[in-house]
């Protein structure tokens, strides 16, 4: 568990099987940004009904690249749903960046999303719709309460494992390998 004054950015947030929200039942979301005033992340373990092409062509942003075009966009989380949130590695200048931690970076301006339809963009990222948020004290509050178990993030989960693989790889890169049963004990001295 976290101290208050933690800061949680670039780690992941794991939903214990108890937390019945449906916005965060099993959602694995990487804070992106945690301070005094609250706390931003996004979940990355949600598909979207949407593909990437269908949002660039809503943009009027074409590509000749299928598989880009095919790739899932992400339900990022209940916030902003009608905004874009690119996670992304490297290091190069977008008009809108957050660096989250060395190497990683969200953006939400649309020149990341030009450079992706025209196979220029990062070498790996992810597309959202929605992020999630905390206000101050609510996500301390939660992790308090044993909503959410926290992990490092790596690139490998974000951007390489099949979404239904996340919420339980995740928890298994800190030592729990069921969340389940992890669930069972939850309460009892």
């Amino acid at each position: 568990m976290s101290a208050p004054n933690d800061n949680l950015a670039n780690q992941l947030l794991i939903a214990l099987p108890a937390l019945a929200d449906p916005n965060f039942s099993r959602a694995v979301a990487l804070i992106c940004q945690h301070d005094e005033q609250g706390a931003m992340g996004v979940v990355v373990n949600r598909a979207s009904e949407y593909t990437l092409g269908q949002v660039l062509s809503q943009m009027g942003i074409g590509s000749d690249d299928e598989a880009l075009c095919a790739s899932t966009v992400l339900h990022g989380g209940p916030v902003h749903q009608e905004r874009g949130f690119v996670l992304h590695d490297g290091g190069q200048e977008w008009e809108s960046s957050l660096q989250v931690a060395d190497g990683l970076f969200l953006t939400t301006s649309r020149d990341i999303l030009e450079a992706m339809a025209a196979g220029e963009g990062p070498a790996h990222a992810v597309v959202a719709l929605g992020c999630a948020g905390w206000g101050a004290g609510q996500l301390e509050y939660e992790l308090g309460e044993n909503t959410w178990l926290t992990a490092p993030v790596d690139a490998e989960l974000l951007f390489e494992l099949p979404l239904e693989r996340r919420w339980q790889t995740a928890a298994g890169r800190i030592g729990v390998d069921d969340l389940f049963r992890l669930a069972d004990y939850s309460g009892h001295a």
